[in-house]
């Protein structure tokens, strides 16, 4: 029986950022998946501050070389490859120096978000799809990290709906908490159109006027996790399973969850 095949798309993880409980969850969740006899494969954005001497970073060209056209501007995509040390886990960072190159991650030094925190979000879930297309690796499931991955659920599910590579995945988001879309203004939904999708595939990502990034996921995602009762309580969807509240405190029954999640789904 051939392995079955994780890939975690997270916007931080240790030891390469850490910024909040996602970068430990996301380490110990993709070693012990690994080490229950899964394949792994991780991609992050590769931010300024992380040390590519340190951490030992090298440029895949064979991976390289794309432009991901965010707004209708082409943005290059240079892969870079480190090592998770002592888990012998391989590690992709997309890389832009219009996006990432800067010494912050999501605000200036003054704590003001940037402006194009939105278009870095297009680019790099767009960019996350087409590597793995690169890799030529279908994986069974999907499990995403954070506000800054939350629109691959609709690429996967919409634009790339028809792409073999992605037809039998399920796609489970992890939901932090988080007010980046509170700065993010009125064109997001135009920018987010990638691929002839239209306005309306994207209606679930706004509420009121206001774009809400959980919301937009929730439509698509094939299971929510949460440790915020009060989101699973609003979204009402426990009953059916789409939302799962977990105990982000305790990482080792963090962890059995998650794993019992991944069997629950790839036998579904």
């Amino acid at each position: 029986m051939s392995k079955k095949k994780i890939l975690y798309v997270t916007q931080e993880m240790k030891p390469f950022t850490n910024l909040s409980e996602m970068s430990d969850i996301v380490m110990d969740l993709a070693a012990a998946s690994m080490n229950s006899g899964m394949e792994v494969r991780i991609l992050m954005p590769r931010f300024g501050t992380i040390n590519e001497r340190r951490h030992r970073l090298h440029e895949v060209v064979r991976l390289s070389g794309m432009n991901i056209i965010v707004d209708d501007d082409d943005y290059p995509l240079i892969i870079k490859v480190a090592s998770l040390p002592g888990a012998r886990l391989q590690v992709y960072f997309l890389d832009n120096e219009e996006f990432f190159k800067r010494k912050n991650i999501f605000e200036d030094n003054k704590g003001k978000p940037f402006d194009d925190n939105q278009e870095r979000m297009i680019f790099f879930c767009k960019g996350v799809i087409e590597t793995v297309k690169k890799f030529g690796w279908p994986p069974d499931i999907v499990h995403c990290h954070g506000w800054m991955t939350s629109l691959i659920p609709v690429y996967l599910k919409r634009a790339y709906k028809t792409e073999p590579l992605f037809k039998n995945c399920k796609v489970v988001y992890s939901s932090y908490e988080s007010e980046i879309e509170k700065t993010f203004n009125d064109e997001f939904i135009e920018k987010a159109q990638i691929n002839h999708l239209e306005e309306e595939d994207l209606a679930s990502y706004q509420n009121n006027g206001s774009i809400n990034l959980l919301e937009g996921a929730m439509e698509f995602a094939d299971t929510i996790v949460t440790s915020d009762s009060s989101i699973s309580d609003s979204l009402n969807a426990s009953d059916n399973g789409l939302v799962k509240e977990f105990n982000f405190d305790e990482n080792a029954e963090l962890i059995e969850q998650y794993i019992s999640l991944y069997n629950e789904l790839i036998e579904d």
